[in-house]
């Protein structure tokens, strides 16, 4: 299969990962306002799939800033947007249950949930994923063994809730080609899981 290349004009140059999680560590604001410069689309991006709601998206954007800040330390991330994204995910999803609660619209959420909850989470609560270290570590080793390409889609399909049209449009490929490579890594990764004793 043909591996999936990022354009090259849709990567952004600036502090590595590991640069801004010792920032962190040093407990160096900058930490926010670079993790906001390399992220800060990516953050609110997630929370608007979710919620479809810009003041609420925002919200919840700030937020992970704020629980990255008391995560890191004693956490230290190797994919610092996993990381973050997941924050912001977690943020979100609270806040859609609420809306849900009342009687509110559904979004593109709803069928990426679907697809890979199962995966990423031993009992179906997104919050055991966020809190468990071993499975964390067992995801994270995983996403070091993809292509960019593999992990712009598994961060935008299954972190960002983005439609396979927009992955694909970022992409520069067809949808299908997205759909293909969406399925291969969720295929690989139940296997991984189902290897370390987490059957789904």
């Amino acid at each position: 299969m043909q591996e999936v290349i990022i354009k090259k004009e849709n990567v952004k140059s600036s502090l590595s990962d590991s640069q801004i999680v010792d920032l962190y560590w040093q407990r160096n604001e900058d930490a926010i306002r670079e993790t906001d410069k390399q992220y800060g689309g990516l953050l609110f991006r997630v929370a608007y799939n979710i919620l479809q709601d810009t003041q609420d998206s925002e919200e919840c954007k700030n937020d992970a800033y704020f629980k990255a800040w008391n995560s890191i330390p004693p956490a230290r991330p190797l994919h610092l947007a996993a990381f973050v994204a997941e924050i912001s995910r977690n943020n979100a999803l609270n806040r859609y249950k609420e809306k849900m609660r009342k009687k509110r619209v559904p979004s593109e959420l709803t069928v990426s949930i679907d697809e890979m909850e199962e995966y990423l989470t031993a009992d179906g609560n997104p919050e055991t994923k966020h809190l468990n270290g071993e499975l964390k570590d067992l995801i994270n080793q995983y996403l070091t063994t993809l292509s960019e390409g593999q992990r712009y889609i598994f961060i935008g399909r299954f972190c960002v809730a983005d439609t396979l049209e927009d992955i694909a449009g970022e992409l520069g490929v067809h949808s299908s080609t997205v759909q293909r490579e969406a399925e291969r890594i969720k295929r690989n990764l139940r296997n991984l899981l189902e290897r370390n004793d987490y059957y789904v």
